[in-house]
């Protein structure tokens, strides 16, 4: 693409494509100490609710059968344990060489490494 083919193009059709980015710079931190102060996460845990919704929140689109009510969204302590677990990544215990967290290890490993040679067959 040539500088001219560029320069034909309309001035909204350059405005949509043109990126910006946030200044992360640390002059602009420096400049603007109080904007720094009110991104940090908060030290306690223990405020942080484990459900995305508070509680009786209406969930559009769990009720799918005609006349019935509308589901409600629970309080955190009503729903069992291994729920807020659920999503976490499994963790294997190091039993050493040949135990089962090796060969999850080494299974991930093989098939990162097909998925990769069969992308590089494709190019």
């Amino acid at each position: 693409m040539s500088f001219l083919h560029v320069a034909r193009r309309s001035p909204r059709v350059l405005i949509a494509t043109s990126r910006s980015f946030a200044c992360t710079s640390r002059a602009a931190s420096e400049a603007n100490p109080a904007a720094d102060r009110a991104v940090k996460k908060p030290a306690s845990q223990a405020t942080i609710p484990k459900s995305s919704c508070p509680q009786d929140t209406v969930l559009k689109g769990l009720n799918y059968l005609k006349g019935q009510p509308q589901v409600l969204a629970l309080a955190d302590d009503q729903y069992p344990e291994w729920l807020w677990t659920s999503l976490s990544p499994k963790e294997y215990p190091d039993d050493g060489p040949g135990g089962k967290a090796d060969r999850v290890r080494r299974k991930r490993e093989r098939k990162q490494a097909i998925k990769d040679r069969n992308f590089m067959s494709t190019q």
